[in-house]
């Protein structure tokens, strides 16, 4: 089943001011038919990187079942993790980056990769402000997510 993910992360007063996550699915069933699922929430006081990560984390964690994935995001932070294979080195050494400094959101990246285990997941880069449909809607329900009232609390004091 190919399942194509598009998320945003957004953070006011980044760091540590209120921010939120969007997460669009797509599937097209053997009929042609497109089926979507949006996904998001805030949370009182995060980060953008946090947020980027949830996005993807709550899109992987709703499949049911292994999926072909694509994934968009405009973080280069989640997308060159990946595709510049720094999560193989963090994890090589330990959760320590290049310069030997640890890696923040470690235990996001922990569920992330969690997440991911039963799928293939291709990472995609999308310029982020730039007119992208699904990136601007992503955007929309992250922003709409940081300026609710139902905000989550966030665990920045995790590793």
């Amino acid at each position: 089943m190919k399942v194509t993910i598009y998320t945003d992360g957004a953070a006011r007063g980044n760091p540590h001011g209120p921010g939120g996550y969007g997460t669009v699915l797509q599937f097209v069933d053997a009929a042609g038919t497109l089926h979507e699922r949006e996904l998001s929430a805030g949370y009182k006081k995060t980060t953008n990187n946090r947020m980027e990560l949830m996005a993807a984390i709550v899109g992987l964690e709703a499949l049911n079942r292994p999926c072909q994935v694509d994934l968009y995001s405009d973080s280069k932070y989640l997308t060159d993790a990946f595709n510049q294979h720094w999560i193989d080195g963090w994890k090589r050494r330990g959760w320590k980056k290049a310069d030997k400094k640890p890696v923040k959101n470690v235990r996001l990246w922990q569920r992330l990769l969690a997440a991911m285990e039963p799928h293939q997941v291709i990472f995609h880069w999308v310029k982020g402000h730039d007119g992208h449909p699904e990136n601007e809607r992503c955007d929309r329900l992250a922003t709409a997510a940081a300026d609710g009232s139902c905000l989550l609390e966030d665990d920045l004091d995790e590793s």
